[in-house]
Parts: structure tokens; C-alpha cells; sequence
């Protein structure tokens, strides 16, 4: 298994960070690495979608796992590994948040998979995670 996690404190509230996660053909707006964005369905566990990098590569997921105002996550099935992504948000007792961008790489390639790509896929979260804390700050 290969794993990354980032994570960055903010005073936007949870319910702010929310409605910029769950309105995914929004994404584009505020993380850098989606130049474009195809989505199959509702913003679901099951539903399909399409990101396309600014370079032109295109990578296609599948919603997991959503917790309304908590987490949210995606799945790319690979050629013997399985990169899963969780987005959470923490409600810290300080009163800021916590948003967590974690990834893992599991499967019988994992080992080879992981050191491979797992940098180059979780290079930019500490970009990502500032542009959606900058947008949600805006949008509230």
C-alpha cells in the first residue's frame, strides 16, 4: 500500500467548504489541476465522472463514498491497483475546520503503482486544498 495525506486549517465553515465540494462541475473554478469536468450523473456514491488535466490527460473515477457536510470519495480502478481519494472536513474545537485531502494505493501492484504515480497524482493538494478554502471563502 502507498498513501498521502495533506491537510490545512481554516476559518471557513464546514458548511461553506460543503457546498464547494458538492457542486462538482464547479470544480474547475477552483482547483487548478481540472481544466474540464464530465459528470455522469448526480453527485452520488456510484456515479461516474471525467477530469481532464490542463496538460490534456483525462482520468476517469467513480464516486464512493459521500457523508453530506463531512466527506466525499472517489475510486480509479487501475491495471492491479485501486487509488481511493477521501476528502473530509473536522469541525475542530477551536472553532476552524480541517479539510484532509488522503490518498491511498492499494492492490497487487500498489507496491510498484504507488512510488510511480502516487507523487505525481498528490503534487498538487496543497494547491487544491488553498483554492477550495479561497473559493469557499468567497462563495459565503
Amino acid at each position: 500500500m502507498w498513501k498521502y495525506e495533506h491537510s490545512a486549517e481554516t476559518t471557513v465553515s464546514p458548511e461553506a467548504l460543503w457546498l464547494s465540494w458538492s457542486d462538482p462541475n464547479r470544480w474547475p473554478e477552483w482547483n487548478p489541476g481540472i481544466e474540464t469536468f464530465e459528470l455522469d450523473g448526480p453527485f452520488a456514491p456510484g456515479t461516474s465522472f471525467r477530469m481532464t488535466s490542463p496538460d490534456g490527460d483525462t482520468v476517469e473515477l467513480r464516486f464512493v463514498e459521500i457523508v453530506p457536510g463531512e466527506l466525499w470519495s472517489d475510486v480509479f480502478t487501475g491495471d492491479g491497483f485501486d487509488i481511493l481519494t477521501v476528502h473530509r472536513l473536522e469541525s475542530l474545537p477551536s472553532g476552524r475546520t480541517r479539510v484532509i485531502y488522503r490518498t491511498e494505493i492499494t492492490g497487487p501492484a500498489a507496491n510498484t503503482a504507488g512510488p510511480e504515480i502516487g507523487p505525481q497524482i498528490t503534487a498538487d493538494f496543497p494547491e487544491v486544498v488553498a483554492g477550495l478554502i479561497a473559493h469557499a471563502e468567497q462563495s459565503a
